[in-house]
């Protein structure tokens, strides 16, 4: 685990229970690494990229070589809409999601120890990926599938929530704060307790401040510069800024080429208190992150 960056404060650890017997361990302000897999033609960094399953293990297992602690697949885009993606992705029926995500899902399942998340937004696809031996379940949509929380309570599995408003292909558009910070914490905490009400054990669940999701730019900037805000709740927090659009604000760069300012928004969210970020590269960001982490450390043992 790389070396704490976060400012210096009571240490916050947590231990998420896996099937089989597995474990992830997190600590505020030492990130773990959730490597991206998009099975997806449509992604908006890499889609097309890894949509045959043998590309698609191939890249898995060059994370994991990289330093991925964990694996996260995701067979249907959820480019939001309404803003610099048009109208977003096309909804996937849970029949082809399943179709893209098995055949890499089995075949990763027996060759890493890693952990292995499923980005889904449907109960059925999550049942299924659980069933071919999935960890933990990533669901954007933060239970808008009513039948999501009964999979997850029923397979005791962790779930991460992630914060959006609106409809996917809208959320974009019309997007208004008075204070996006006190906003997303208090429906990130809502959140919780709607899946604690469902039966979910809050030392299952990991919440996600839903960068580029019903945000602007600004708004984005601002979520992870007080990032500390949100890791107040006292749950684990997984950060997902890896090429993201609000980065080329900034630097007027295309996805491929937005790996500076991934490293830097991946930086800002570990002094935030983030215990998970996910990324598309592994290897640059947790070189990255530790050479950051090793000068804080000579800091602090220079104090």
């Amino acid at each position: 685990m790389p070396t704490t960056i976060a400012e210096p404060r009571p240490l916050t650890a947590w231990t998420l229970e896996l099937r089989a017997g597995r474990r992830l361990e997190l600590v505020a302000g030492a990130p773990r690494l959730a490597g991206i897999v998009n099975l997806t033609p449509d992604s908006f960094s890499d889609g097309g990229r890894y949509l045959e399953p043998e590309p698609a293990v191939e890249h898995a297992l060059r994370l994991v070589e990289e330093g991925a602690d964990l694996l996260d697949l995701g067979a249907e885009s959820t480019r939001p809409g309404g803003g610099v993606y048009g109208a977003g992705a096309r909804p996937v029926p849970a029949g082809e999601e399943i179709a893209r995500l098995l055949p890499v899902l089995e075949r990763l399942r027996s060759k890493v120890a890693v952990p292995i998340s499923v980005d889904t937004r449907k109960a059925e696809v999550a049942r299924v990926a659980l069933e071919a031996g999935a960890d933990l379940i990533n669901d954007v949509s933060a239970l808008g599938d009513p039948a999501m929380a009964g999979v997850v309570a029923g397979a005791a599995c962790p779930l991460v929530l992630m914060h959006s408003r609106g409809e996917l292909a809208s959320m974009q558009s019309g997007i208004a704060f008075a204070d996006v910070v006190r906003e997303v914490r208090d429906e990130l905490a809502a959140l919780r307790a709607r899946a604690e009400a469902a039966g979910i054990g809050r030392a299952r669940i990991v919440l996600d401040p839903g960068l580029g999701f019903g945000k602007t730019a600004a708004q984005n900037l601002e979520l992870i510069a007080r990032l500390d805000e949100l890791a107040s709740l006292g749950s684990p927090l997984l950060v997902g800024a890896s090429r993201k659009s609000f980065i080329a604000h900034v630097t007027d760069a295309p996805p491929a080429d937005r790996l500076e300012g991934s490293l830097a928004a991946a930086l800002w969210a570990a002094r935030g208190g983030a215990a998970l970020l996910r990324v598309h590269d592994v290897q640059a960001t947790r070189r990255f992150l530790a050479v950051s982490g090793a000068i804080a450390a000579a800091g602090a043992s220079a104090g």
